[in-house]
């Protein structure tokens, strides 16, 4: 009998909750079902596996993720468009750390092709046509935006950037300069 109340969209739910908690690879169907004082067993009337809910974990991460992003771009352009992009991440990865850690969960093809994924390249690539850049540059430019938001945004919540000046804000401030300098001159083959 499934108990009255859960879900799988409360379940997943209460496993992103978890994951920003105790963090996202200590999410398990065991830990959700002592969170909600439950046999292991009536979880899988909603949940196949511990993969399953960190699948859908990841998929509801990079949904909101997504939404943010869209949200704080609209109206925006250039540098202005790249620094709102950024802060999202950033922001987002601050104030739920086991959600971004699940952005990182492998996915496979079919699960990959319906998430949010998708929505966050296609932001990306938005943000560069202001930049006036051409295939293949278009890519390494994206690669390189995601390789920063993410290098910088996980150095930062391992606290790499707490011991010494300048503040880190200072520093992310001067790397969008960077970003958007480096963008404007690209630099050709």
């Amino acid at each position: 009998m499934v108990r009255a109340g859960l879900s799988t969209e409360r379940l997943v739910r209460a496993g992103a909750e978890l994951a920003d908690e105790v963090g996202f690879e200590q999410v398990t169907v065991s830990a959700l079902a002592r969170r909600f004082d439950v046999k292991v067993a009536s979880l899988y009337s909603h949940l196949k596996s511990s993969q399953d809910l960190k699948t859908r974990i990841a998929l509801l991460a990079l949904e909101e993720l997504a939404d943010r992003a869209a949200e704080a771009l609209a109206g925006r352009a250039g540098k202005d468009a790249l620094t709102a992009f950024a802060d999202v991440y950033r922001d987002y990865a601050r104030a739920h750390p086991g959600r971004y850690a699940a952005t990182r969960h492998p996915l496979d093809a079919e699960a990959a092709a319906a998430s949010a994924g998708g929505r966050h390249s296609r932001m990306t690539r938005a943000i560069l046509r202001g930049y006036d850049l051409t295939e293949p540059d278009e890519t390494h430019a994206v690669r390189l935006l995601g390789s920063v938001f993410h290098g910088y945004v996980s150095l930062e919540l391992a606290g790499g950037f707490s011991h010494s000046a300048p503040d880190s804000q200072e520093s992310w401030t001067r790397i969008m300069d960077a970003l958007d300098a480096l963008l404007r001159n690209w630099p050709t083959p």
